[in-house]
This record gives structure tokens, sequence and C-alpha cells, in this order.
């Protein structure tokens, strides 16, 4: 098996779109996903003693980026998780001085009937998705599920975004009437 070589000066042609839509994909966001990339250049270059030459450049880098994103995700989660608290005490108001959490509904507060029927609903969603036709499936999955862009795949599939749409509403379409038979 070849050993992969880095070549640091080369990363930004090579790679920096590449990266950008990856992560872009992502996050939904141009300025964060910029951030990312030049965060994923620049660790890269901090840890290439630890490159073992096992996986190709741009593997590497998706590797590093990967964790990049999910270290974003983790900073926004755990900043949602702090308590706000707006206290008023000149005010007899029943809004005022509550807590926010306890105006959100707690995901976590279901009980088993609930998570069963969840879960019997996600089951049920997989075996419709998988009787679709494979390009209805695999377009479905990927806008959907896995929040591709419309123009990331559009460039993968070599298809229209007219095209693309009608394919999901075809899809949606198939889902249902398959929901309505196997779940409602």
């Amino acid at each position: 098996m070849p050993q992969h070589q880095l070549d640091p000066n080369t990363w930004i042609d090579r790679y920096a779109d590449y990266l950008f839509n990856y992560t872009i994909v992502r996050v939904k966001d141009r300025e964060t996903a910029e951030d990312l990339v030049q965060e994923t250049f620049l660790a890269g270059l901090k840890s290439m003693e630890n490159f073992k030459g096992e996986a190709s450049e741009r593997t590497w880098l998706i590797s590093i980026l990967k964790r990049k994103i999910i270290d974003h995700y983790r900073k926004i989660n755990s900043k949602k998780g702090q308590a706000e608290v707006r206290m008023s005490y000149n005010s007899d108001s029943e809004s005022e001085g509550d807590w926010l959490e306890e105006r959100v509904a707690d995901k976590f507060d279901l009980n088993a009937e609930d998570s069963m029927q969840n879960e019997e609903l996600g089951l049920a969603i997989e075996d419709c998705i998988g009787k679709l036709p494979e390009k209805q499936s695999t377009i479905f999955k990927m806008k959907t599920i896995q929040g591709y862009d419309t123009e990331v795949i559009c460039n993968e599939l070599n298809i229209t975004p007219s095209n693309l749409w009608v394919i999901i509403h075809r899809a949606r379409t198939a889902l249902m009437g398959c929901l309505e038979e196997s779940w409602f």
C-alpha cells in the first residue's frame, strides 16, 4: 500500500472548495463553514507529525473537519443547556419570574407508549423508504435525512433542481400512501 504524503502548500488550492462544500451542507452558515475549514487547515498543520500516510491527504483533512464540526455542535448545544431566568420583583404577573426551561417541552418526558409509537413509526418510515425506487430513495434521504443542499445533490447526481423537486414530491407522495396503509 503506497504511503501518502502531506503537502500543506497545496491544501487551499486542492481542498478548500471541497471542504467548504462538505461543511456548508452540515452547518448551513457560510461564515461558520469558512471558520471550520480554516480551523481544519490549522489543526492539520499543527498535527502533521501524526499523519501516518495510510490515508490520502483529503481523507485525513476530512477526518479533522468532521471532529471540528462535532465540536462546533457540542459548543452550541452546551450553551443551550444553560438555564435562563427572567425575574421581576415588582410585578405580580404570572409570566414573569418563571424559568425558561419550564416553558419548553422536555423531549425526554415521554412515557413508554410514546416511545413505542415513535420507534414503530420510525421503522414504518424506514420500511416505506426501502420500497421507493432507488433514485427516489437516494434523493429523498440525501435531501431530507442527510440535509444536503439542492446544489450538491444536483451536481452529484447530474440532475436539475426542478427534477430534484419533482422526485422529492413523488417520494413524499409515495411515502404518505405507504404510511397510510401500514401505519395509520
